[in-house]
């Protein structure tokens, strides 16, 4: 066994134990004030944001938008993840200037921001996911990809529950409804919103509208990198 997976071992080993963590005291009150914090956001936010994310859902689940080549099987394992590590920095920049772009543009271009930044996210990982070898056409595999955003952007007594579905991936996959009506888009959409709400209300202050949006897009893309590595190390390694 190389040095390469060896390390990349470890790394897992010590993100699964972060993902198997129990939620503090601090996390399950954070979720009251997320909720009181929704409640003085005006419905236009409320509505823009869950359309946004109703509306990609059903695009990842059907597959018909965000194209990407065909698998290469025969590439090793470190080569594979020198190209993810690739793909992060470049989507990194890419979200950090549309944030740029849109917090410098105040209220009207921060509604903007949402539906770009979604796109963005699900683009990279379905590169990712060939990268590792995945196919995407396979409607079970874009169900991976959504467990993977959701793992990455949902409370932490939520993404214990996501965790332990996607640990048991292949037995779950066996079970799945044929029907893509029953994914829950609205647990989805909730839990996202809760944790990005109130950096993205930041990024509609005029002034430092901008440099908040660009930093936030590039934490938001760095954890969902990492997530996303993990997510499918865990299924080769």
């Amino acid at each position: 066994m190389d040095t390469y997976y060896i390390t990349a071992s470890i790394e897992l080993n010590e993100w699964k134990k972060r993902m198997r963590k129990r939620p503090s005291i601090i996390n399950k009150a954070s979720k009251g004030v997320q909720n009181k914090i929704n409640s003085m956001l005006p419905d236009k936010y409320h509505e823009i944001l869950t359309s946004a994310i109703k509306n990609m859902v059903r695009v990842v689940l059907s597959g018909s938008e965000y194209t990407t080549r065909k698998p290469d099987m025969l590439m090793p394992f470190e080569g594979r993840e020198k190209l993810v590590k690739e793909k992060i920095s470049f989507y990194k920049k890419t979200a950090m200037i549309e944030g740029a772009g849109t917090g410098a543009g105040g209220v009207l271009m921060g509604f903007a921001d949402f539906p770009l930044l979604l796109s963005i996210k699900i683009k990279f990982l379905y590169d990712v996911a060939s990268i590792y070898g995945f196919d995407v056409r396979d409607y079970k595999e874009r169900l991976y990809i959504l467990k993977i955003f959701q793992l990455a952007f949902s409370s932490q007594t939520a993404a214990n529950r996501i965790f332990y579905e996607m640990e048991n991936w292949e037995e779950l996959s066996r079970t799945l409804p044929s029907s893509l009506e029953l994914f829950d888009w609205r647990g989805f959409q909730q839990e996202y919103r809760d944790y990005i709400d109130i950096a993205k209300l930041l990024q509609m202050v005029p002034g430092i509208g901008a440099l908040i949006g660009a930093y936030t897009n590039s934490k938001l893309l760095d954890k969902l990198g990492i997530t996303a590595m993990n997510s499918y190390r865990m299924r080769i390694l």
